[in-house]
């Protein structure tokens, strides 16, 4: 049997062939599948201009249903739920303006930790570095926006203050 080629938009496998692969990215049901996931992703703002731009669907609107289903090309929200959409936009755009509960925004902080960590380079290469390391433990010098994405591996966490307990040597083989 050779090669498989599995298609992640389309749920589908099938023997991998430069034939088959091209008729398989050139379909039609590989572009609406390819669109119905990037569909997913897209931010209030596009999803907002896309429905203003419709019109509403009548028989979506009489029934609750329609049967063109997400290929309709009439709009499927009401008034309340464009009237959520454009809420959820402005909530956003004033998040974005302000920085939240007082924190420093994550390009400043960057900025700031790639200042400090010039200075300690300088330091360091000066022989000054030692003297300052030997008063103040060890601390961990990452901004803290990085710190708050959940689910890090361990490799990427940073050391704990601490530092590392000693492993017990293990002969592998």
């Amino acid at each position: 049997m050779g090669k498989r080629y599995y298609c992640d938009y389309c749920d589908r496998s099938f023997q991998d062939n430069m034939h088959n692969r091209k008729k398989h990215l050139n379909g039609v049901q590989h572009h609406r599948a390819k669109k119905a996931w990037f569909h997913c992703f897209r931010d209030a703002a596009a999803i907002l201009a896309d429905e203003k731009s419709k019109q509403p669907c009548r028989k979506f609107i009489q029934t609750g249903q329609c049967g063109f289903g997400p290929s309709c090309r009439f709009s499927h929200m009401t008034e309340k739920d464009i009237a959520n959409l454009e809420h959820q936009i402005e909530d956003d755009r004033r998040r974005a303006e302000e920085p939240a509960g007082g924190r420093v925004s994550p390009e400043r902080s960057a900025d700031e930790w790639l200042s400090r960590r010039e200075k300690r380079l300088a330091l360091h290469s000066s022989g000054r570095l030692e003297a300052e390391e030997e008063v103040s433990p060890q601390v961990c010098d990452v901004p803290p926006h990085l710190l708050s994405i959940p689910n890090l591996p361990p490799s990427l966490l940073p050391p704990p203050p601490a530092g590392w307990r000693g492993a017990p040597h293990t002969d592998w083989g």
